[in-house]
């Protein structure tokens, strides 16, 4: 039987949304209505979906969810020019670029035509220079949906070993810098591997923390972790709509605390991406956040 504790990340997005419930409110009553843009160019079915999910989200929120659906023969004109158009939309505060996209399209492009200000995603060069400063601005999602998860479930940070398996720019790289900066909820020691460090197994069976970004199905097993340490499961693939982790399910008779193989680390990215929106637009309209108001006094 497994004996790891679950670390579940579904309460976690639960607390950040009734946060961002009351934000939205209090913009509201400001006579602000958030609005929160998509983008979806083709015709993927799970792209689709992961579209509708934010978008019923946001309406139960208090966002308005503005949407432009581009066929997969669009042009990257045609894409620049959907963007251009919400760039200067009075009523949107953040934009989303469904990814993928066809493969004809240079998605990196695209995002360097978005206002950085608008990036919920927290992916556009500004922003990724944002926070290798520590500067204010938008986080990457699922960064700092782990940093949540973690400080959520009362998981010592500060001063710990952690070992990251992935160097992507999505997860690895901004987790890295993320868990580096000065406060309570990171300040650790990071370590980044990744497969094509031949000994990587050596670096994660000393982590504290093991936290998989390699988007390689099943590549951390049990004698790649300590035990007791905690593992969570940040990169995953899809064959179709299965979901396929990084971190194997017997690597819970290992681990001291571990991340479910389903609603672990996803229902945080999709909250961290309402917090970003929320925050957007206090910043478009002036208002300051609880926490900057704190600060401030």
């Amino acid at each position: 039987m497994p004996t790891a504790r679950l670390l579940p990340g579904t309460p976690v997005a639960e607390h950040i949304l009734t946060d961002v419930a009351a934000g939205v409110t209090a913009l509201h009553a400001t006579g602000t209505t958030p609005g929160l843009a998509t983008i979806l160019v083709g015709d993927d079915d799970a792209s689709a979906g992961y579209i509708r999910i934010k978008q019923r989200q946001a309406t139960e929120l208090g966002f308005t969810s503005p949407h432009v659906h581009l066929p997969a023969t669009a042009t990257q004109a045609d894409l620049h020019h959907a963007i251009a158009d919400f760039n200067t939309a009075p009523d949107v505060h953040g934009l989303l670029i469904q990814h993928p996209i066809p493969a004809h399209l240079d998605y990196d492009r695209a995002l360097q035509t978005m206002d950085p200000d608008l990036d919920v995603d927290g992916m556009h060069p500004l922003n990724m220079g944002r926070l290798a400063l520590g500067l204010p601005g938008p986080l990457p999602c699922t960064p700092a949906g782990i940093e949540a998860l973690l400080a959520f479930h009362d998981i010592p940070v500060a001063g710990r070993d952690v070992v990251i398996l992935g160097r992507g720019a999505t997860l690895g790289r901004p987790l890295a810098l993320l868990l580096t900066q000065k406060r309570p909820t990171a300040n650790a020691a990071v370590t980044v591997v990744h497969t094509g460090v031949p000994d990587w197994a050596t670096h994660t069976r000393r982590a504290d923390i093991l936290i998989a970004a390699a988007g390689v199905p099943g590549i951390i097993r049990p004698e790649h972790v300590r035990p007791g340490a905690v593992v969570i499961g940040g990169g995953v693939r899809y064959a179709g709509r299965r979901l396929l982790p990084d971190v194997d399910e017997s690597c819970a008779d290992v681990a001291g605390a571990i991340t479910p193989r389903v609603g672990g680390v996803g229902p945080t990215t999709v909250a961290m991406l309402f917090r970003n929106a929320l925050d957007a637009a206090r910043r478009a309209t002036g208002h300051q956040s609880p926490a900057e108001q704190r600060n401030a006094q």
